[in-house]
């Protein structure tokens, strides 16, 4: 009998892994359209206290979801324009900067002789050269730029999901047969989610004006470009802060020498630390953490399969898996992998299985 189970379970856990890798690879090969609703969830997530909160007001639903989209629309092509200049000078910069970077690495040879160090110029070219970084960068907003390019599209979908957000409950209770039953589980999830996304990016706005501003103060160009970068990465924590870095101090460097540079660098510090380290503990908990590797492994895997917006929203993603794991019985194991140990000490222990 024992062996009978043994056997099932061990056929449950290849028919599962294997349900799992279809899946997996019908989400990469439906990147576009997937992309596409997961940015509008995004959005809409971020729209719905305001909708909700007019609802309260007694202003009907149809015109709060109208005047939130306008706002929307209207932030968003400000935004666009602005970043998508930005984006576009810098491009064309970009050979300039690049070459001014070669050209000041070579100049550290003779200085790196002084201390005894022989350094060839392939090594310069090749492993010392951090220009390919800016690239990185231009390609990466770019990839995003051709996401967004589908924004009417997107902001259809965000104004359907918003007209629907008010009545999905009570259409659920319909279906099941039971109009006064409550989702305890389903609404405190939805919160969860909901409330870790307004409150991070309301966090990555501050960050990103901040470090736009302080480029600014010391003469960094496309200021309004590094800001907007960093909002985007500080969605990725621990390594988010320091890859937006790179392009911005680079270009300091380049333009106006080391000690800007080594300001710019510091801002880039403050902020991270006082983000990571002050701020996101305070408002957002301990029960919100993921442990470092997690972190790491989930930006590559959502970056794999959905490309930039997966680097982007990779933390948003494995944070609602783990808050779906944490109201499964079965699967509360794997939300305490998923989180830190810190964030692991507040779930509640596992019920005890009875003899």
């Amino acid at each position: 009998m024992a062996e009978e189970k043994n056997v099932l379970n061990g056929t449950r856990y290849i028919v599962l892994a294997a349900a799992l890798i279809i899946i997996v690879y019908g989400i990469h090969q439906a990147q576009s359209v997937v992309t596409l609703v997961l940015m509008s969830v995004f959005l809409a997530l971020i729209a719905t206290p305001p909708v909700l909160w007019m609802e309260k007001k007694r202003i009907p639903s149809s015109v709060a979801v109208m005047v939130v989209m306008a706002c929307m629309i209207i932030l968003l092509l400000i935004i666009g324009g602005i970043v998508g200049a930005s984006l576009s000078t810098f491009s064309d910069s970009l050979p300039f900067y690049q070459k001014r970077l070669q050209e000041q690495l070579f100049a550290l040879k003779p200085w790196l002789a002084t201390k005894h160090i022989e350094v060839t110029d392939k090594v310069l070219l090749e492993y010392l050269n951090p220009g390919p970084m800016m690239g990185l960068v231009v390609g990466l907003l770019s990839s995003m730029g051709s996401t967004i390019s589908d924004i009417v599209l997107i902001l259809l979908t965000v104004t359907f999901i918003l007209l629907e957000a008010s009545s999905f409950p009570i259409k659920l209770r319909s279906i099941l047969g039971d109009p006064l039953r409550a989702f305890p589980q389903f609404t405190n999830f939805v919160n969860e989610i909901k409330r870790y996304v307004i409150i991070k990016t309301i966090i990555n706005l501050i960050a990103g004006t901040t470090i736009g501003i302080w480029l600014y103060i010391l003469g960094v160009d496309f200021p309004v470009l590094w800001g907007f970068v960093a909002f985007l990465l500080h969605y990725v924590p621990n390594i988010g802060s320091i890859i937006c870095a790179i392009p911005a101090v680079l270009l300091a460097f380049v333009e106006l020498g080391a000690g800007p540079a080594i300001l710019a660098a510091s801002g880039y510090l403050v902020v991270g630390f006082t983000i990571g380290n002050v701020v996101e503990p305070r408002l957002m908990g301990k029960k919100f953490g993921l442990s470092t590797l997690v972190v790491f492994l989930s930006l590559i895997f959502w970056g794999t399969l959905l490309g930039p917006i997966g680097v982007v929203l990779c933390i948003p993603f494995t944070m609602t898996l783990k808050f779906a794991c944490e109201n499964g019985k079965n699967t509360k194991w794997i939300a305490i992998m998923l989180g830190s140990g810190k964030a692991a000490e507040n779930l509640p222990p596992a019920p005890k299985k009875e003899a």
